[in-house]
C-alpha cells in the first residue's frame, strides 16, 4: 500500500533535488545512469525501505547519498513518493 500522506509530502523534496537526474516526469536520463522511477524495473527492490536506503547512501557511484541532505524523515517521505510512482497512485501526476 502506498502511504498517499508521505507520497504528497516527498513529492516537493523530489522536485526540488531528484529531477535534476531523474526529469520532472520521473522517466530518468540513461545517460546519466538514472533510471526511469515509474516502471516496474528496479535493480535493488521497490519497497519503501530499500529506497530509502538508496536514497540515503546512495547507489554504486551513480546514485549519490543524499542522506546528510534530506535526513531520515524527509528520505522517508520522498521513498514514498518514489515508491507511489511505480505502484499506481499517480504519484506522478
Amino acid at each position: 500500500q502506498v502511504d498517499a500522506g508521505k507520497a504528497a509530502a516527498g513529492k516537493e523534496k523530489f522536485n526540488t533535488i531528484c529531477i535534476a537526474c531523474h526529469g520532472l516526469d520521473a522517466k530518468g536520463n540513461q545517460a546519466l545512469g538514472a533510471p526511469n522511477l515509474t516502471d516496474d524495473i528496479w535493480l535493488f527492490g521497490n519497497d519503501p525501505q530499500t529506497i530509502a536506503e538508496g536514497l540515503h547512501k546512495g547507489r554504486m557511484g551513480k546514485m549519490p547519498a543524499h542522506g546528510e541532505i534530506l535526513g531520515d524523515q524527509k528520505a522517508q517521505v520522498v521513498a514514498a513518493y518514489v515508491y507511489s510512482l511505480s505502484h499506481g497512485s499517480g504519484g506522478a501526476q
